[in-house]
């Protein structure tokens, strides 16, 4: 199970009950305008909850965070973590009523300094749309640096505690 705690936040395992707060986000121009590949119908909502209730940190399998206020429990969002060939892909989606106000950068760099104790050879990569500004900046105010753009994901790719390796394969990817 997942219980991690910040100065204004407790992350959690989604949980039944949850589907509703996501499925309005989700579904919200504000919130969708750059996600891609989210599930935003219902039914499908209600099938990744139940998938990620049980969810864990690990190394193994992608996992979903939910982002939920310490003083009321209310939910403002997820972070999903996509782990895989030693590299950790991090999306994120704050509610549109929480924009602006530094939730996504508490609950992320939670999230990334644990991975990054407990993985410390492993690579953080996160992938942003050129027109998503307040993302630009959040990931280079994380500590992410702009490895370039990648013309087959029309994305920006970042990456933090990044391996040359990792790095030559992107600088590959993004000249191409």
């Amino acid at each position: 199970m997942i219980q991690i705690e910040t100065e204004r936040l407790v992350l959690r395992n989604v949980l039944p009950g949850d589907e509703a707060v996501i499925f309005d986000y989700r579904n919200n121009e504000l919130c969708s305008k750059y996600q891609r590949g989210q599930v935003t119908d219902y039914e499908g909502i209600c099938s990744l909850v139940d998938k990620h209730k049980e969810d864990y940190l690990t190394t193994d399998e992608p996992f979903m965070v939910a982002m939920t206020l310490r003083n009321s429990g209310h939910m403002i969002g997820e972070a999903m973590v996509m782990p895989g060939g030693g590299t950790f892909s991090i999306g994120y989606t704050v509610h549109y009523d929480y924009h602006r106000k530094g939730y996504a950068f508490e609950v992320l760099t939670a999230i990334i300094n644990l991975l990054h104790q407990n993985s410390p050879d492993w690579d953080f990569i996160s992938f942003t749309e050129p027109e998503n500004k307040a993302s630009i900046a959040l990931l280079t105010k994380l500590g992410y640096k702009n490895m370039g753009y990648l013309p087959k994901r029309n994305s920006y790719v970042f990456g933090k505690w990044t391996l040359p390796e990792t790095e030559a394969e992107i600088a590959s990817a993004v000249a191409k």
